[in-house]
């Protein structure tokens, strides 16, 4: 239900002397503001903790998903809220925004009046989406498509995922702005993209003559329902020890996966289209790098343009993503390192790159390394486990599943490290 932000509010009272039950409502909106954009749990806390130092309360906060529930203290009072949000969302022109009204509210918060403040908040609130349903979709065509190729395929797969990827990403927006609930929209998604990837690619078979073989490139086509933010924000929180936003996140990102995968499976059963290996693109090593760099940039440009990022960082997300995805794949394809081992040394490096520009650009950290290695999530690894292990083949299924687990806990890792050796504020506990 809505919560009437502006009944705890005086137009003239200054924050610092209003009561407690108003000082926390407004460090409760802030926080479950900052919970909407996807950000994790210590951001969030951190945020509502330098709310509250201004106004002179303390604060201490339980976080999930999707709720907070959370106390403040002042001269022997206390008062306790929860608050909750519909569903899980991503937005990061918003966090970036509200990191910054964070930011200017420690210098000057104390001047400024309880309606100011809920004005100021209601600003961003009301933001509205940077691009249309149709340039989404569309992003994600491009993103998912440049998937294909880093994965192995060709001109012919990487077109037919563009066409269907826009399609089912489509579907799925629709269905948000329905609120239809969110595994509705991954399964109705991943459906029409398979299907229409089936559809395109028989046309192209009859008028054309391709090879069957690049019927393979279906699995790119669902890949834009990765969930990139809770499964990074996950591993994050789990290093902080805020387990229990941990734990949601990374349920909530496996259920998506599951889900994803299951719904491909049976689409695939039911068109006869099968996972078959890519056909060999005969490039050179240096030809295969050159070409690795501008997919990457248009992959996770567009996963930033479906978080919402405006083009400037998704730019800045871009270059990050460019350099530090195309290492890790000339490490797996030069050296003898695993590809787990790989994911790490390019989640490290994004974590690095990122905390760089993060200094010169003022954008919030986690919106431009989550872009950036979004696209270094084993999709492909985890839909053939689930091929595999529901056609009976275990052994194959396995072997898939434990790459992707490999890979998949690398990643956060790798950000993690990143994190400790250039965030102050994020290295300890207090």
């Amino acid at each position: 239900m809505n919560i009437p932000w502006h009944d705890f509010e005086d137009e003239d009272q200054n924050i610092l002397h209003a009561d407690l039950q108003t000082k926390t409502t407004i460090i409760g909106r802030v926080g479950i503001m900052m919970l909407a954009c996807g950000t994790g749990a210590w951001r969030v806390r951190e945020s509502m903790n330098s709310m509250a130092r201004v106004m002179g309360v303390r604060c201490s906060a339980d976080i999930g998903l999707v709720s907070i529930e959370f106390t403040c203290y002042e001269n022997g009072h206390s008062t306790t809220q929860a608050l909750s949000l519909p569903a899980a969302g991503i937005n990061t022109i918003q966090l970036s925004e509200l990191e910054n009204f964070v930011a200017a509210f420690q210098a000057d918060g104390q001047f400024l009046t309880t309606k100011q403040i809920n004005q100021a908040l209601d600003k961003i609130k009301q933001k509205s989406n940077n691009y249309s349903n149709i340039t989404i979709a569309l992003a994600a065509g491009f993103a998912c498509s440049a998937f294909v190729f880093l994965l192995g395929g060709g001109l012919i797969e990487m077109f037919c995922c563009l066409i269907a990827a826009s399609l089912g990403s489509y579907v799925r927006k629709i269905m948000g702005t329905k609120h239809i609930t969110a595994l509705a929209g991954v399964a109705a998604s991943v459906a029409v993209s398979c299907l229409s990837y089936a559809m395109i690619f028989d046309v192209l078979k009859i008028i054309f003559q391709v090879a069957s073989g690049h019927e393979a490139g279906y699995i790119g086509a669902m890949l834009f329902v990765i969930p990139g933010f809770p499964f990074i924000t996950s591993g994050l929180d789990i290093a902080k020890t805020d387990m229990r936003s941990g734990l949601e996140r990374l349920a909530y990102a496996l259920t998506i996966i599951v889900v994803a995968t299951l719904v491909g499976w049976l689409v695939a059963l039911l068109v006869h289209l099968k996972p078959e290996n890519f056909i060999a693109l005969h490039l050179t090593p240096l030809e295969l790098m050159l070409l690795r760099l501008p997919a990457s940039f248009v992959g996770v440009y567009g996963f930033s343009m479906m978080f919402n990022s405006p083009p400037r960082m998704a730019v800045i997300a871009g270059f990050v993503g460019a350099i530090a995805n195309t290492l890790r794949l000339e490490l797996v394809d030069l050296t003898a390192i695993p590809a787990g081992a790989a994911a790490f040394f390019g989640a490290f490096t994004a974590g690095i790159l990122a905390s760089l520009v993060q200094k010169q650009s003022g954008y919030p950290r986690i919106a431009i390394t989550v872009p950036s290695i979004v696209i270094m999530v084993p999709g492909l690894y985890f839909y053939r486990a689930v091929y595999e292990i529901g056609n009976l083949t275990l052994q194959d299924g396995a072997n898939w599943l434990v790459k992707a687990c490999l890979i998949a806990m690398f990643l956060p890792l790798g950000l993690m490290v990143a994190r400790l050796l250039t965030d102050s504020k994020w290295r300890y506990t207090n």
